[in-house]
């Protein structure tokens, strides 16, 4: 195989690759990249056995090869080179080299037959269209929550599942708080159940979204669902375990509402928050007839508070929470009044979103 190709579309499919890569990992041949060249163009293939990604590079050649090459540095290579131009030539069983301009490398390459077998493509049909703003929204409202502990593995991922007609549903919940946003698609949704995904593929999938998306193909496919934008398709193994039965702990009758702005409340957390303890990082949550006031105590620091105007008629509540789970809900959230519902000390916080009706999340209060 000889071929010249352009070097940003190639740096570009590269790129989507580095964050399935496996730096550090008993399998050589996961750390890198499999090649393969035929007359319809060449294909660069990456996975970490749980997201796979394959991205399709347009070019004129009538040879055909198969090998995988150290993705990274590959791509590191071409980042550093300057011209637009680079030639790679490789023979089955020996190194790749590449030129371009006065620039050559030899890269050591593995057998195409050493890579792990992707999943079968899904076929027309079972493809449906999602809203990618929709979809983006979604995941931006729902991923915070998901866990990041990797053993937790039935939370470290966030629920996809249909609600029937065109209604879309997502959680995500790490135990001590669960986020939830349902949108009506366009079209018909074609899952027949509900899936869990892992949080490194939501992540992977968010990136795929670009602003200028109207709408992205998705399909379910085994235990794989795939997604696909122009020459990239992502596909994501589903994780093989039971998501909480999240309905359980949805409150139904929160009798303490209060409402209030939300930039004076995320401030006022934000300023509180500087002299809170790092390993406990609970600030209280003191509500009273029209206040709402927030303090916090750290023996090594000091003490902090301060009073937020809400609309609020309700019984005297002392309750505390983890301020950073606040932080994240009221970064994503566009409302400029926010909703907060509560019962008492020990039952959660649920707040609604006055724009977006089909947005709930909770947070479970903490002992201070």
């Amino acid at each position: 195989m000889k071929i010249t190709v352009a070097r940003e579309p190639l740096k570009e499919a590269l790129a989507w690759t580095q964050n399935l890569i496996e730096k550090k990992t008993p399998k050589a041949i996961l750390s890198n990249a499999l090649f393969e060249l035929n007359p319809e163009g060449l294909t660069i293939t990456a996975t970490d056995l749980k997201v796979g990604v394959q991205v399709h590079v347009p070019l004129s050649s009538n040879e055909e090869a198969r090998f995988a090459v150290p993705a990274k540095h590959l791509h590191d290579i071409l980042r550093e080179i300057p011209n637009e131009k680079v030639e790679l030539d490789w023979k089955k069983g020996a190194w790749l080299h590449i030129k371009s301009g006065r620039s050559q490398f030899k890269v050591a390459t593995l057998s195409a037959e050493e890579f792990p077998s992707m999943p079968d493509l899904p076929k027309e049909k079972d493809f449906f269209s999602v809203d990618a703003p929709l979809l983006k929204d979604m995941i931006a409202k729902t991923l915070f929550a998901a866990s990041t502990d990797v053993s937790k593995f039935n939370l470290n991922g966030v629920l996809l599942e249909s609600l029937g007609g065109s209604t879309l549903r997502m959680v995500a919940t790490d135990g001590h708080r669960l986020s939830l946003s349902d949108k009506k698609l366009s079209q018909e949704v074609n899952l027949e159940k509900s899936v869990l995904l892992p949080r490194k593929g939501v992540i992977e999938l968010q990136k795929l979204i670009t602003e200028e998306d109207a709408t992205l193909p998705m399909a379910l496919v085994g235990r794989n669902v795939v997604v696909e934008r122009g020459e990239v398709r992502l596909f994501i193994r589903l994780v093989e375990g039971d998501f909480p039965n999240y309905q359980q702990v949805l409150p139904k009758n929160q009798s303490l509402k209060l409402k209030l702005n939300k930039d004076d409340f995320l401030s006022a957390i934000k300023r509180v928050s500087l002299l809170s303890q790092d390993h406990h990082p609970g600030i209280k949550f003191k509500i009273s007839s029209g206040f709402l006031q927030l303090s916090c105590s750290n023996p090594d620091l000091g003490e902090a508070e301060e009073d937020i105007e809400c609309d609020y008629k309700g019984e005297a509540l002392e309750i505390g929470f983890n301020y950073r789970y606040f932080l994240d809900i009221l970064n994503v959230l566009e409302d400029e009044i926010l909703s907060l519902e509560l019962k008492d000390q020990v039952s959660p916080c649920l707040i609604r979103s006055e724009i977006d009706k089909g947005f709930q999340t909770l947070i479970m209060p903490m002992r201070l």
